[in-house]
């Protein structure tokens, strides 16, 4: 029982963290509603959350809060890609016959996993999330830190999956092109407000 305690805790609370509109989330529903290269994606946003997590349990948080210039660079860094790939987005959303759901597979795997990377590592959000608040919360389980951040992987793992490979259940939705039209202003929407809120933090 002292295992399950912090590890429920931490399923919850990293639940609550990851499952909102974010850049990563919209990156891995737009994969998994085309069917392309959806086990790397999920794999990469899994793999990257339980990195982040175990540092920020480590207390690797510390080492970021006192060099607020590495905080700096990744933060405008990751504003600069968010507005690129908002660009994309929007050009997706306002070009007659936007992307259906078969379209486009195919896409160079490299790149995909790679635009995945950059969303994930370039994205400070995550690491406030995960290293920062995750981590600082860990710290309060004592010698259930570590079962904590079990509770919390498990969580990334449980709802990348969701999103990834049940995304296919939203196909038919997607089938016309308008819903791609639609599917992308958001993406761009979010992308952009995401920067932006880097930009001015």
């Amino acid at each position: 029982m002292d295992a399950l305690s912090p590890a429920l805790a931490g399923l919850g609370f990293g639940l609550s963290l990851i499952v909102a509109i974010g850049a990563q989330n919209a990156f891995v529903l737009r994969q998994g509603l085309r069917g392309e290269h959806v086990g790397g994606v999920v794999a990469i946003c899994i793999t990257s959350d339980a990195v982040l997590i175990a540092a920020g349990v480590a207390g690797i948080g510390t080492l970021v809060t006192t060099t607020p210039v590495l905080l700096d660079v990744v933060r405008l860094g990751g504003a600069l890609f968010l507005l690129g790939y908002a660009a994309l987005a929007l050009r997706r959303a306002v070009r007659p016959g936007a992307l259906r759901a078969e379209d486009g597979v195919g896409s160079e795997r490299g790149a995909v996993l790679m635009t995945c990377v950059a969303l994930t590592w370039l994205n400070p959000h995550v690491f406030l999330d995960t290293v920062l608040l995750l981590g600082s919360i860990a710290g309060t389980h004592g010698g259930g830190r570590w079962w904590f951040a079990v509770g919390a992987i498990a969580g990334s793992t449980l709802w990348f999956s969701m999103l990834g490979y049940g995304a296919q259940l939203l196909r038919p939705v997607f089938a016309r092109p308008a819903a791609w039209r639609v599917l992308d202003a958001l993406i761009a929407t979010t992308m952009t407000v995401i920067a932006i809120s880097l930009v001015r933090s």
